[in-house]
């Protein structure tokens, strides 16, 4: 995929969309660890209604609805209604009928107080633009004991990151998320997501960092592929390579995702920061 396409970032954008339906499968099956370890950590429990914030494509949301039960609910919110319709239509593969979608924005979510028994957000936190207000919302609508579990990127500095995006910043300069962009990294430094979440006016607030697999079951190729078509913050970073230099860029990274290639599948690992608060 090159040169870049030039738009705006914007998560439900079509060259986003076309990317989310051709790599579908091998993108689940790259995040499907960091999903589990997500669920496992929000222990959820039969008939727990959970409000699963910036699902996307409809994870951990499906896989928490499983969890839960006939008796407990599902629902998925992004802002994005493109991507929700893939989740809805994931959730009836699936036959799951207590697992809904509805367009939302978490900064003004459209719920009552109390209403939930468990929150939980993948790989979205990081980009709320006014991460107080939206954990604050976040609190109000769950009912007194319940948690709030979210999972973000751990630092730039990791072998996904490094061999990617990381190669590509050697080569053209240049910071990798334009300033006052959307960041992925914002909670990577410890404590960070911990002090976020007090201040929201949670309690038992926890924070850790784990690294866990994250596979690519394929080609050097079509993750890097993958990874320019997806990666909405770093569109600009991309649209900084100048054309005649396209090819050259994509030999050195195809050179560094090599390194963690065994022949089938392309295994980075990822490192990433868990949290979550309760509401007293």
């Amino acid at each position: 995929m090159n040169p870049v396409e030039s738009s705006k970032p914007q998560w439900g954008a079509s060259y986003r969309l076309i990317a989310v339906e051709k790599w579908k499968m091998k993108s689940a099956a790259m995040g499907r660890a960091a999903t589990d370890a997500l669920v496992e950590y929000a222990r959820p429990q039969q008939g727990m209604h959970v409000l699963d914030l910036a699902s996307g494509t409809g994870e951990p949301g499906i896989s928490l609805a499983g969890d839960v039960g006939p008796e407990g609910q599902v629902v998925a919110v992004d802002l994005s209604a493109e991507l929700l319709e893939v989740a809805r239509e994931r959730g009836q593969q699936r036959g799951l009928s207590n697992f809904s979608t509805q367009q939302a924005d978490a900064h003004a979510l459209p719920f009552r107080d109390n209403t939930f028994n468990l929150a939980t957000c993948r790989f979205g936190v990081m980009f709320f633009a006014d991460t107080d207000k939206a954990l604050r919302e976040v609190h109000r609508v769950l009912r007194p004991g319940a948690r709030a579990c979210f999972l973000a990127w751990g630092p730039f500095e990791q072998p996904y990151w490094s061999s990617t995006m990381g190669v590509v910043v050697k080569r053209v300069g240049g910071p990798a998320i334009a300033p006052g962009s959307q960041d992925p990294f914002k909670f990577s430094t410890p404590g960070h997501l911990s002090t976020a979440l007090r201040k929201a006016g949670f309690a038992e607030v926890e924070e850790e960092t784990r690294t866990v697999p994250w596979t690519w079951p394929g080609t050097v190729e079509e993750v890097w592929e993958y990874g320019q078509s997806i990666s909405v913050p770093f569109r600009s970073l991309l649209e900084r390579v100048p054309r005649h230099e396209w090819k050259r860029v994509n030999a050195d990274v195809h050179a560094a995702i090599r390194e963690y290639w065994d022949g089938s599948n392309v295994n980075f690992g990822a490192v990433l920061v868990f949290g979550s608060g309760k509401k007293l």
